[in-house]
């Protein structure tokens, strides 16, 4: 039997709760054949959890992409990029492959950290990788850079902020609200360009979260490789990771990632869909 094969453009978590550690998790849950080309290092000091991000050499990642695309991959996906050239990097090997599926996750900051990692990387994705997008998915901090909106904090400015990034070029837009936004449930927020869908589960008051971002990225793509449409890949990922956060765990005194397999081995959540 034949995978779809998935890439994933990503920073390595030492940790391996998010990152390329999660992409590849994710990948093997959803039954694709998971690849990486990997653009940096992030480490964290054991006495205070503070994240270091080594960002490896330009030519290396080349020769990563090259090697992935000789493979052929259906579906790329990204994570962290540091630099606005390993940005320009990961458009171009879009560009250069067969795959029909771009899901960009646009990393911004490291877990548990509020600095941005390079100003200048907001308008490198703006220019090179929204007109690329099948799907984007932003939380609300990285959904108000890539619109110039700022701080978002309700559903009609998440709306706003959708439609600005489908103008800038993603086909399909997702906007995490997560539990970032007040009330008992989880809110991300679908734009397809046409109509905005508010998918929505439970809340779950979990600290054990790590990774939940990489987790739905990663999911929405393994699920457009498997042929599934963006609404219904989309849907899918959020109770994917529903599941996973719901089930995560304490790994140590600072953090505690997702469960990966916990949609498949322990229990399937439902999202619920409302035209807004």
């Amino acid at each position: 039997m034949s995978l779809k094969k998935t890439l994933t453009i990503a920073g390595s978590d030492t940790s391996a709760g998010a990152g390329m550690q999660a992409d590849l998790k994710t990948f093997q849950e959803l039954n694709t054949y998971g690849m990486v080309a990997l653009t940096a290092v992030v480490t964290m000091d054991p006495e205070t959890w503070g994240h270091d991000v080594t960002p490896l050499p330009i030519d290396l990642l080349d020769k990563q992409i090259k090697t992935a695309l000789s493979i052929g991959p259906d579906a790329i996906k990204t994570g962290m990029l540091g630099t606005e050239e390993i940005i320009s990097r990961a458009a171009q090997a879009f560009k250069d492959s067969d795959a029909e599926i771009f899901v960009v996750d646009p990393v911004m900051v490291c877990k548990g950290e509020d600095e941005v990692l390079n100003p200048g990387n907001t308008d490198a994705m703006i220019k090179e990788l929204l007109p690329l997008a099948t799907v984007v998915t932003p939380n609300l901090f990285e959904a108000g850079q890539l619109s110039g909106l700022g701080k978002l904090t309700s559903i009609d400015q998440m709306k706003e902020a959708a439609r600005i990034i489908h103008e800038r070029g993603a086909q399909h837009v997702v906007i995490k609200g997560g539990k970032a936004l007040e009330g008992q449930e989880a809110m991300d927020l679908y734009f397809d360009g046409k109509t905005y869908t508010l998918l929505t589960t439970e809340k779950f008051q979990s600290s054990y979260n790590h990774g939940a971002g990489c987790t739905f990225a990663a999911a929405t793509t393994a699920n457009l490789a498997n042929g599934q449409s963006p609404r219904e890949a989309i849907i899918n990922a959020k109770g994917f990771v529903a599941s996973a956060i719901k089930h995560g765990w304490k790994m140590n005194d600072f953090v505690g990632p997702v469960q990966h397999g916990a949609s498949n081995k322990v229990e399937k959540i439902e999202v619920a869909t409302k035209e807004v």
